[in-house]
C-alpha cells in the first residue's frame, strides 16, 4: 500500500505553485538553511558525495545543498512541486529529479552518502515506515537529517492547549477547496502570524519577550515566509507530531545510531547516522 496521502500531496503541489520561493532573499534563505542544516556534518561527507532530498518541495534547500556535494537527486510525490523545483534549481548542473514517493526512490539500496528530509515525513500515513525506506538507501555510516513537527514536549501546558485550539481550525480549513483554504490561510497570516510575531520582535528588542512567546520563530522573518507557512500549517490535511523521544525511537528502530538534535527552533531537527 502506498505510504502517501494523495490529497495531502495535491495540497503541497498547490502550495509550492503559489509560493515558489523565488522571491525569497538570499540572506533569508541562508538564515533558514542554517537553522535546519546547522548540525549536518558537511565536512565529513566523502568527495563527490551522492544524496537525495526526500520531498524537495520548491527546491529551496537544494539550491544551497547542491554546491556542497557531488550530486543530489530531488524527489517529490507532487509533479507540480517538482516542476517548481526544476525551475528554481535550473542553474545547477549536479542535480537529478524524480517524481516519486519516499518509498519509491529510484536509487539502489545502500548507495547514498547522505540524505535529508525536512518537513515531509510528518505528512505521510506511516512516518517510521518512511524513515526505514530512507535508511535502506543509505550506506553504513551515512548521515540523515530529518525535521519532524514536535509535539510541544518542551513547551508549557498553556502552549499545548493553544495549539489544540488552533488544530481544530486547521482541521476545518484543510478540508476546504484549494482556493478557499488559501484565502483562509492568508487571512490568518495577516491577522494572527504578523501581529503576534512582530509584537514578539518588539518585546525581544527591549529584552521582554517571554521564552514561550507564540510564533516567536517568525519574529524576524518576512511576511512572505509567514504566508507560506500559514498555508503549510493550516492547509495540510494530514499532520503528525512527535516528541523528541519518539523521534529518537523511530530512528534507532530504523537502523540509525542515536541522533543528535538541534537545540534551537524549529523543533525537532535531528541528525543520525546509519548503523553498520
Amino acid at each position: 500500500m502506498e505510504n502517501a496521502d494523495r490529497r495531502t500531496v495535491d495540497g503541497f503541489g498547490d502550495e509550492w505553485s503559489r509560493f515558489s520561493q523565488e522571491s525569497v532573499s538570499p540572506a533569508e534563505l541562508e538564515e533558514a538553511f542554517d537553522l535546519y542544516f546547522g548540525i549536518f556534518p558537511w565536512n565529513e561527507l566523502p568527495p563527490g558525495a551522492r544524496g537525495v532530498d526526500f520531498g524537495c518541495g520548491s527546491g529551496r534547500w537544494a539550491k544551497l545543498a547542491a554546491p556542497r556535494v557531488g550530486s543530489l537527486l530531488l524527489l517529490d510525490a507532487s509533479a507540480d512541486a517538482l516542476a517548481v523545483a526544476r525551475r528554481n534549481t535550473a542553474a545547477l548542473s549536479n542535480l537529478g529529479y524524480a517524481h516519486a514517493s519516499v518509498e519509491d526512490a529510484p536509487v539502489p539500496d545502500g548507495s547514498l552518502d547522505f540524505a535529508y528530509s525536512l518537513g515531509v515525513l510528518h505528512h505521510i500515513p506511516d512516518t517510521e515506515r518512511g524513515i526505514r525506506a530512507i535508511a535502506r538507501k543509505l550506506r553504513p555510516g551515512a548521515p540523515l537529517l530529518v525535521y519532524l513537527y514536535y509535539a510541544f514536549d518542551n513547551r508549557p501546558p498553556w502552549f499545548r492547549a493553544l495549539w489544540k485550539a488552533s488544530d481544530l481550525v486547521r482541521q476545518g480549513i484543510s478540508r476546504m477547496p484549494h482556493g478557499a483554504r488559501y484565502a483562509a490561510s492568508q487571512t490568518l497570516a495577516a491577522t494572527v502570524y504578523w501581529p503576534i510575531a512582530r509584537t514578539g520582535r518588539a518585546l525581544d528588542r527591549v529584552g521582554m519577550m517571554p521564552a514561550a512567546w507564540p510564533l516567536s520563530f517568525y519574529k524576524d522573518r518576512s511576511f512572505y515566509a509567514m504566508r507560506t507557512d500559514a498555508l503549510d500549517r493550516f492547509g495540510t490535511r494530514l499532520e503528525r507530531r512527535f516528541t523528541r523521544a519518539e523521534i529518537e525511537g523511530m530512528l534507532v528502530r530504523s537502523g540509525f545510531e542515536p541522533p543528535t538534535f538541534s537545540d534551537r527552533a524549529p523543533f525537532w531537527v535531528a541528525m543520525a547516522r546509519k548503523r553498520g
